[in-house]
Parts: C-alpha cells; structure tokens; sequence
C-alpha cells in the first residue's frame, strides 16, 4: 500500500466533519468562479476562499501527522534482525513494571542517559497466559512497548522459568498447569536456604508444549514491532531441588530446554532471541552449537569479575565454564550479560572476592566477554553510580555504548 496516498487518504476522511462545520459540505466550486471586482457575491467569494485556506492548512497538518504515524509504526519484514547493541535498563521486583510512578523515573532516566538504549522487563508464564489454557493476556507488554516507543527507546522481555521473588509460586505458571497432567509444573529449590524459590517442570512435555505455544502467540504480536528488540528465557541452572531430579529429568528438562531455544527463534525470525547459560558446564556446548546454527545469542545472568565456576579455564576431565566461551564466539553471535544485584556487592558467587566498581563490571563485560548487550539492573543504591558512567563521554559518543557494535556473522542482515 502507498503509505502517503494512505495518509491522504485518512486526511480526507477525517476532515468530514471539519468541512461540515464550516459550512464546506455542500460547496460546488464551479458555481464561484471569480467574480467581477463589483460583483453581488464577493464577499461570499472571499469568506469561502478563506474557508478554504483554513482546509487546506487542516489538511495538511493531519495528513503529515497520520503518514508520520504509519512510518514510524512501519512493521519489520524479511530476513534482517533488529540490531540495537548497547546498554540496557532492567526492572527490578515484580511490582514495579506497573507501577506508574516508578515507570516514569525510569523514563525519565532513560530520556536523560543517552546510552540506555531502552528495557528489559521479567515476565512469568503465569502472568501472560490465564486459567483458561490459549486465552493470554499481553497488555502489561504492550502498554510497556508503547510507552518506550514514544520516547525512541525500545523493550527486551526476560521470561522467567525459575525466581526466588515473592509470589513466584502463584504466578510462575498459570492455575490451570498446575494439574496432575503438568506434574504441578512447579518444584521447590533451595528449600532451606534464604533465596529458595521455585523452577518450572520444563522435563514434562505438556509443560513443554504450552510454553510452545505461549512462545508462537508473542511472536505473532511482537516479532514484527520495530521496538521490541529481544527476548529471551532465564538461567538455566535448575538450583538444588528439594527432591534430588532423576537423570531422565535433567536429561529432559534441557532438551525441552533446547527445544524451546529453536521454537523462540522460529517465532521471532526478526528479533534478538537469548538464553541465559551458566550451569551446569556440560550442557553448555550442546547449546552453543545450537545458538551458531540457528543465530541464539549467549547470556548470562551474571557479572563476576573473578567467579572460579564461571571462569574454569577446563580439563580433559571436566568442560570449561562459561565465561570461556564468549570472546570465542564474538562477531559470530550475540552476545548477552545481566549485571544483577550480588554483582553489585562482590566480585564473586561465593562473597570471598571485593565490592567492584561501576566500572570494573563494565571493563570485564566490555573487554573480556565482549559483549553486544549489557542489562543493568536498576537497584537501590546502586543504578546512581551506573547512571554516571553511562554519562561518561565514552559511552555516551562511542557506537553502542561502547560495546561491540558489529552484525553477528550468522544473521543474515541487521536491521538498525
């Protein structure tokens, strides 16, 4: 379709009731051709052409507003990838990604740092789809995508398969899974320790199969969206269930896992698709050969400078950790990092290290894993101190942010 004759078009439809109350309805212009200087209707002649005038500026003004409307919400098609490298502001407490008063700080902020380029948001599975399996709800999305899309920010949603925040056991998965066919689709992790929370059942296969689903439905809405610019699915460590998995539950939970992987990239063809990898380490290049054949990128949840897991160097006896693996892979995929709140307080998983800086997390991201995108978190007492290095002038002038700004080898395109 022409885009302006589409505007025109619009305008002309909208002005209906203008002309109407103008008195313009009805005007035949071959009946006032211009009159002789001492002709009976020249002042009708002069009222109507200043009618007229008024119209045409009318016009004007609301056709430019409508084609200005539909090539910003110009949908993306073909084989590219939208590609906004950079720095990325992340929500933190559930309670807060709705909380108007507190979105409208962090636009604030975002308006002001010129080096966010936009925000990535946790949702569950229990908060997208409802009781009644395939009727979803995905206003909170796109009430958020609207919102940064006015300001020329863009989104990045972060499904969570596995949280310790509170009232993860009623929202990670719908009232509906949580059924004798689904296994419940919830375990405990860590039920004694201070940070235990609840995992998804992704080795039953119906679980596997509404997430499928669930995946499809988002790609169908926002895949095409110019401003949503990635998705991926939390850690994929299952933490320490408080009934030990059997092998043929780990083997299935990261097959369906894998299986997931491919099903998001299928459904966001023109998106970031990410997976958050740290352990265990002998999954880890199963999923990277995947990520290389199908253009995944590599994330991790996690930002320690000196983590003596993350940072195994490996044996012939045992796969190194992750962070090994990202400056082998840069150019050839994205390249994914979460800075969460334990980063903040101490270089290591174990608190044996130091309290780093700003920017030591962002020296170890930038020059040692190399990666595309950083998602900050926002937490108290600390998002001030990143605020001001991202005001530094080498991430407010450098190509995104900073970080590694070319178009990974295995897309196809990338569209900017």
């Amino acid at each position: 379709m022409n885009t302006k004759n589409s505007a025109i078009n619009s305008a002309s439809i909208l002005a209906q009731p203008f002309k109407k109350a103008m008195g313009l309805n009805a005007f035949n212009t071959n009946a006032y051709k211009r009159p002789h200087i001492f002709h009976q209707h020249s002042e009708e002649y002069t009222v109507i052409v200043q009618k007229f005038k008024i119209l045409a500026t009318f016009l004007f003004t609301i056709g430019v507003g409508i084609l200005s409307i539909q090539q910003a919400t110009a949908q993306v098609t073909g084989p590219g990838v939208k590609w906004h490298p950079g720095h990325y502001y992340e929500l933190v407490g559930q309670g807060s990604k709705g909380d108007a008063g507190y979105l409208n700080n962090v636009y604030k902020e975002l308006q002001q740092t010129q080096a966010l380029n936009g925000v990535v948001i946790r949702y569950r599975w229990g908060e997208l789809e409802t009781s009644t399996p395939n009727t979803y709800d995905f206003s909170a999305i796109a009430n958020r995508l609207a919102e940064l899309s006015s300001i020329k920010k863009r989104l990045i949603v972060l499904i969570e398969t596995k949280s310790n925040t509170p009232d993860v056991e009623n929202t990670l998965v719908p009232s509906y899974a949580k059924t004798a066919l689904y296994e419940g689709a919830i375990y405990p992790y860590d039920a004694s320790a201070s940070n235990s929370g609840y995992g998804t059942k992704l080795w039953n296969a119906n679980v596997r199969w509404r997430l499928t689903r669930l995946v499809r439905e988002l790609g169908k809405r926002f895949n095409s969206d110019p401003y949503f610019e990635g998705i991926g699915f939390s850690e994929s460590a299952t933490g320490k269930p408080a009934t030990p998995l059997t092998s043929t539950q780990v083997d299935g939970f990261y097959t369906n896992l894998q299986t997931l992987n491919k099903e998001l990239k299928t459904s966001f063809p023109n998106t970031l698709t990410f997976q958050y990898l740290n352990y265990p380490r002998n999954i880890l290049a199963s999923f990277i050969d995947i990520f290389k054949q199908k253009g995944i990128a590599l994330g991790n949840p996690d930002v320690f400078l000196d983590d003596p897991g993350l940072s195994f160097p490996g044996t012939k006896y045992s796969p190194p950790g992750v962070y090994i693996h990202y400056p082998k892979l840069a150019g050839t995929i994205p390249l994914v990092v979460q800075v969460e709140h334990a980063n903040y307080l101490n270089t290591r998983h174990d608190n044996t290290g130091h309290v780093p800086t700003a920017g030591e997390l962002l020296t170890f991201a930038r020059d040692t894993l190399d990666v595309n995108y950083l998602f900050w978190t926002r937490t108290p007492g600390f998002y001030p101190n990143v605020l001001e290095l991202l005001n530094f002038s080498a991430q407010k002038n450098g190509v995104a942010g900073g970080l590694k700004s070319a178009c990974p080898t295995t897309y196809s395109s990338c569209i900017q």
